[in-house]
């Protein structure tokens, strides 16, 4: 961005006077647009097809909506917008309020134009100096987050490339990929690659909550709005704005949410729960799903609108069954990572280990590698990590189509409740005693994995947690 090329909008209800400034203006910058009202300039303002204005010119008193409204549409928008607001003659204290609201600079009427020519100046050179800091702390963050998603594999890399790209826009993003492939990794990077990185990130995981919880976490309640709800609450859309919502499994959202998530998108707006006040936000969206979205459309449980609206920017991320290539360097990445934090004097893998580590199908992806080695650097007692330091469920190999388990019956014999019970806490431990995922890990549904647990008698405190908070809110 040049400082002769910029974008300025100008608003002021006197056709004269507006005519000037923006002829004056537009000999030098080019690119002015004019309006006469405050709702036409909040418009314009909010207009998310037509970008963002570097400078924004406007009389504190408009018809409609007034100065310091359009000037909080600005901040909301683009917090880098160079706002510059024109007050008549004594009424140097509403200017002074607009600056404290976030205005650039102010001007007194009547203008003289070369005054106010020299201040849009500093305001579009302003810009520019934010512009450019920005892309710097954008491309270090971006460094920074990269060293944290290990592997040189062509598939890999391009996801990594496109997050790069689509970083500094905009762009409502989709991140697709099997449990474990490091989905929020890159949701986190591009958020850390944006001018919204000084904003916050919230995730949130549609998964994990039922439908009214849910919808709670997401847009908030009024006190009252259900049993339980004892004070209002703020919901991460609300949280998010000026930042990144990190919507995860979003495939796994009720039709119910799925229609309250459209229309957000659709308009920007919301309700909390059981309120009546209509409510803004300027959170980016990035979601994320190991569910084909096509085929849950095909199948009635996922709307095709919502898809197409969340689906501007889509990157997928490969299992680590098909990116071979990237294993050893992720078991050593993991190994530094692990041995550094619990101060253990390990020095890496032998080759049967790595070869074990090579021949297996990986099917809970990152996370599974990562929760072997982490085992593997507790249980060893050796100087290197060897295969039979290495647990890992089942054993068909990443070459093979046969996904078979087997398994030695010792000659004694073994009660298959005892097997039964052993994959299912081995499943649970891999997967942080996230039972979604453990089910998948061992090819049941999670009503029949939470059935399983129950007659088992597995508990875990997490668990526990989460129960206890949904009964205090029903």
């Amino acid at each position: 961005m040049s400082s002769d090329s910029a974008r300025i909008l100008v608003v002021e209800d006197n056709d004269t006077l507006r005519n000037g400034i923006s002829f004056a203006l537009r000999e030098r910058w080019g690119d002015v647009q004019e309006v006469s009202n405050g709702d036409d300039a909040i418009e314009c303002i909010s207009d998310s097809r037509s970008g963002t204005f570097d400078v924004i010119v406007t009389d504190l008193r408009l018809p409609g909506s007034d100065g310091v409204s359009v000037l909080r549409a600005a901040r909301e928008r683009d917090p880098g917008t160079s706002v510059l607001v024109m007050t008549a003659y004594g009424s140097i204290e509403t200017a002074v309020e607009a600056m404290r609201s976030g205005a650039f600079d102010f001007v007194q009427k009547p203008l003289d134009l070369d005054q106010l020519e020299l201040r849009v100046a500093r305001g579009v050179d302003h810009r520019r100096l934010l512009y450019e800091v920005t892309e710097l702390r954008a491309e270090q963050a971006a460094r920074q987050a990269s060293e944290q998603i290990v592997g040189e594999s062509p598939a890999l890399r391009s996801a990594m490339d496109l997050a790069k790209r689509v970083a500094p826009t905009r762009s409502t993003v989709l991140i697709t990929g099997e449990t474990g492939t490091g989905k929020e990794l890159i949701a986190a990077l591009i958020h850390r690659a944006s001018p919204r990185a000084d904003g916050p990130l919230v995730k949130v995981n549609c998964a994990a909550l039922p439908e009214t919880l849910l919808e709670s976490e997401l847009f908030g309640h009024e006190r009252g709005a259900f049993t339980g709800a004892d004070r209002q609450r703020i919901g991460r859309f609300e949280e998010a704005n000026g930042g990144t919502l990190f919507l995860d499994e979003v495939g796994d959202t009720s039709p119910a949410t799925q229609a309250k998530l459209l229309r957000v998108l659709q308009e920007q707006r919301f309700h909390r729960l059981g309120g009546s006040k209509l409510l803004t936000t300027d959170a980016r969206i990035i979601s994320a799903t190991n569910h084909d979205l096509g085929a849950r459309i095909a199948e009635g449980l996922f709307r095709e609108d919502l898809f197409f609206r969340l689906n501007v920017i889509r990157i997928h991320l490969p299992p680590l069954r098909e990116r071979p290539e990237d294993l050893i360097d992720l078991a050593h990445h993991f190994l530094r990572e692990l041995r550094s934090e619990m101060r253990h004097s390990i020095g890496g893998f032998t080759e049967a280990a790595m070869e074990k580590i090579r021949s297996h199908r990986w099917p809970g992806n990152v996370r599974e590698l990562h929760n072997t080695v982490e085992r593997a650097v507790l249980m060893t007692e050796g100087s290197r990590i060897d295969a039979a330091d290495l647990s890992i469920l089942g054993g068909p190999s990443a070459a093979g189509g046969d996904r078979s388990w087997r398994q030695e019956l010792p000659a004694e014999g073994i009660s298959l409740r005892d097997v039964e019970r052993g994959l299912v806490l081995e499943a649970l431990e891999r997967t942080g005693y996230v039972q979604k995922h453990a089910a998948e890990l061992i090819g049941v549904s999670r009503r029949k994995l939470n059935y399983m647990i129950q007659r088992m008698g597995i508990t875990h405190p997490a668990w526990r947690r989460n129960r206890d908070s949904a009964g205090a809110a029903e």
